[in-house]
C-alpha cells in the first residue's frame, strides 16, 4: 500500500474518532490490555496455584498490580477530574483479604451445591462461576470506591470468557453460585442475598425505564430485582424490575417471566405459583 494512502487514512481515523480520543494518552498496548493484565496480577496473587506465581513473586505481582491499577485509573480519569490514584489504590487493596474471603465462600457454596465437583480445586480451576465471579468480586471494590470506567471493563473481561454478564454495580452477598453460567445477566442495581443459587440463561434485569424530556433513558435509579437469602432460581428465568422481589427462601422454576414480588417460601413455575404453608 502506497505511503500516500497510508497517511491519508491516519489523518481520516484521527478526525473520525477525535472526540473519543481528545486529551487522552494512549498506553502502549491498549487500555484492554492493560485492565486485562490488571486481573491476571491480582489473581496471581490471590491464587498463585491456579494463575502461576507463588512465593516472593507474590509480593512482586501486588506490586505490578497497584502500579498498572494507579496508572489506569489516572488514565481513565476526565481531563478535568484527576482522582487521587494513589489514594485509590491504597484503598483497594486494603479491601482485597475480604474479597479473598468472600470468594472461598463462594467458592466452597459451588463445591457443595454441584454434585459432579469433585474438589474446591476444580471450582478454581475450571468453573466458569469463579472465573466470573473473581473478576465481579474485585471490579465490585472498584465500582464501590468511584473508580470510574475500570470495573466495567473487568466484568465485559468476565463476559467474554464465560458468558456470565454481571455488572459491577451489583451487590451480591456471601455463598452465591452460578450453575453452568452461560447466558446470566446481572444488571447494576440487583441485589442478592447470601446463599443465592443461579443457573443458566437467568437474567436479573430492567423493564422499560422512564426517559427524560429528550428520550434519553433517566440515569442513576433503581432497575433491578431483589433478590433475598437462601433463593433457587432455575435456567431461563427472566426476573425484571426495581420494585420486584423475590422473598427469602423461594423457588423460581425455569423459563419464569416474573415482573411482580413474590413472598417468602414461594414457589413459582411457568403455569402457577405456591407457597409453603
Amino acid at each position: 500500500m502506497k505511503e500516500q494512502s497510508i497517511h491519508a487514512c491516519a489523518r481520516a481515523l484521527a478526525e473520525a474518532t477525535a472526540a473519543q480520543n481528545e486529551g487522552r494518552a494512549a498506553p502502549e498496548c491498549g487500555i484492554k490490555h492493560d485492565v486485562s493484565c490488571l486481573i491476571t496480577l491480582l489473581r496471581r496473587a490471590m491464587y498463585p496455584s491456579i494463575f502461576g506465581g507463588g512465593g516472593e513473586s507474590i509480593e512482586n505481582d501486588l506490586t505490578a498490580a497497584a502500579d498498572k491499577l494507579t496508572s489506569l485509573v489516572r488514565l481513565v480519569a476526565e481531563p478535568d477530574d484527576a482522582p487521587d490514584a494513589d489514594g485509590l489504590t491504597e484503598a483497594f487493596f486494603a479491601r482485597l483479604p475480604e474479597v479473598a474471603r468472600l470468594l472461598s465462600e463462594d467458592v466452597r457454596a459451588a463445591y457443595e451445591g454441584d454434585p459432579a465437583a469433585k474438589s474446591e480445586r476444580e471450582i478454581l480451576a475450571a468453573y466458569p462461576t469463579f472465573e466470573a465471579l473473581s473478576v465481579y468480586r474485585l471490579a465490585h471494590e472498584l465500582y464501590r470506591l468511584g473508580v470510574p470506567l475500570i470495573p466495567r471493563m473487568m466484568t465485559e473481561h468476565a463476559h467474554r470468557n464465560t458468558g456470565i454478564d454481571i455488572h459491577p454495580g451489583a451487590r451480591i452477598g456471601r455463598r452465591f453460585f452460578i450453575d453452568h453460567g452461560t447466558g446470566v445477566v446481572i444488571g447494576e442495581t440487583a441485589t442478592i442475598g447470601e446463599n443465592v443459587k443461579i443457573y443458566q440463561g437467568v437474567t436479573l434485569g430492567a423493564r422499560s425505564f422512564p426517559t427524560d424530556r429528550d428520550g434519553l433513558p433517566v440515569k442513576g435509579i433503581k432497575r433491578h430485582p431483589d433478590i433475598e437469602d437462601n433463593v433457587v432460581i432455575y435456567a431461563g428465568a427472566t426476573i425484571l424490575g426495581g420494585d420486584t422481589r423475590v422473598g427469602e427462601g423461594s423457588v423460581i422454576g425455569g423459563n419464569v417471566w416474573l415482573t411482580h414480588s413474590v413472598p417468602p417460601h414461594t414457589t413459582v413455575t411457568a403455569d402457577r405459583l405456591s407457597r409453603e404453608a
